[in-house]
């Protein structure tokens, strides 16, 4: 019987070798033991390599133990975050922004900022999204400390803007006449809820979505609502 080379029947087997990439204490063990079984007798592993092997050995427990001890202390410390921000819901807080949602029916959120001495006379002036004033909101003399300001929607000709976003600026003369220097802006407004949906915590106030790092302020809600003044 003459048997062909290019028989393909006849073609060595490939198989596709497996492993893993990870090492651990078991891994690292059955690796130890498996050098041990075959090395040579006539020359087993010196004493020194031995003992160093079990220093890895140790090493390799040690540094196991401890990530499992991290990854406890990351759980704790994210549940922990996440009571913390759930005790934010129905408070007033304060947030970085210059910018403002203009409603069809003229309703917007409570402009706020915080002048660092006694001003002579406080200006907010806002704008559309092409940069054009459309408003400039004279407050005259207020004193240092929290100014809220509540936008009613209108132009400088009393006709109600039409809804979408608008730019503000808030900017102040000190008593000597001088630019006021400092000045903290941005808006305020009520905390409905918390959101974890993105990984990291976002205040929910309305439509809108607050990144904890943008709140400049906390409080319990007035009696009367966000203090007010129209001009």
């Amino acid at each position: 019987m003459q048997i062909s080379a290019a028989d393909p029947s006849l073609a060595p087997s490939s198989t596709t070798p497996t492993g893993s990439a990870k090492l651990g204490k078991d891994e690292f063990v059955k690796l130890m033991m498996a050098q041990l079984a075959h090395q040579d007798p006539t020359s087993p592993q010196s004493n020194e390599a031995f003992i160093a092997q079990l220093a890895q050995f140790a090493t390799v427990e040690l540094m196991q133990s401890q990530n499992e001890n991290l990854e406890s202390l990351i759980l704790a410390q994210t549940a922990g975050n996440q009571t913390a921000m759930a005790n934010l819901v129905g408070k007033e807080v304060m947030f970085r922004t210059g910018e403002l949602d203009l409603a069809a029916d003229g309703t917007t959120t409570p402009i706020a900022a915080t002048l660092p001495a006694d001003a002579a006379n406080v200006v907010v002036t806002i704008k559309d999204e092409s940069g054009r004033v459309v408003r400039s909101l004279e407050l005259g003399a207020h004193g240092a400390g929290n100014l809220d300001v509540i936008w009613d929607g209108l132009d400088e000709q009393g006709n109600l803007l039409s809804a979408g976003k608008y730019d503000f600026e808030v900017s102040a003369t000190t008593m000597d006449g001088s630019v006021m220097e400092g000045i903290v802006s941005g808006a305020r407004g009520h905390v409905d809820g918390v959101s974890f949906a993105s990984g990291a915590p976002v205040l929910i106030l309305g439509a809108l979505q607050i990144a904890l790092g943008d709140v400049v302020e906390i409080a319990e809600p007035s009696a009367s609502g966000a203090a007010q003044e129209n001009p």
